[in-house]
């Protein structure tokens, strides 16, 4: 008698991963680059409010940006402090924001389409 070999004869370093585990790697991969992209935005649009602050000019952004500096290092620990918490405020809007317009980004196009079998 002739047996068909199944996934279940193979030894387990042999058979295939499982197709949940691949979609969780594919989401979680796919996650991962929404969240760099956003944030890698965000940090853009931050470098673009020091360009446009500096008059769209290198000569200006590098001013502003020294200034800034300089401001930083010499004000108080409290100073430093309230800053942080403006700059971060600040970026959570922005990344919020970016996130509400990529939301259609949000969800691997692969997972987010229907079954065109069942309906």
């Amino acid at each position: 008698m002739v047996s068909i070999p199944s996934s279940i004869d193979r030894p387990p370093s042999t058979r295939p991963p499982l197709p949940q585990a691949r979609a969780i790697l594919h989401f979680y991969l796919h996650l991962a680059g929404f969240t760099a992209t956003t944030l890698l935005l965000a940090w853009g649009l931050f470098a673009l409010f020091f360009l446009a602050l500096g008059g769209f000019s290198f000569d200006g952004l590098m001013h502003q940006l020294g200034n800034l500096t300089s401001r930083y290092i010499a004000a108080s620990p409290e100073r430093v402090a309230s800053f942080k918490r403006i700059f971060v405020a600040a970026h959570l809007i922005l990344v919020a924001g970016l996130i509400v317009l990529r939301r259609h980004r949000i969800v691997p196009s692969a997972l987010s389409r229907r079954s065109e079998d069942h309906g």
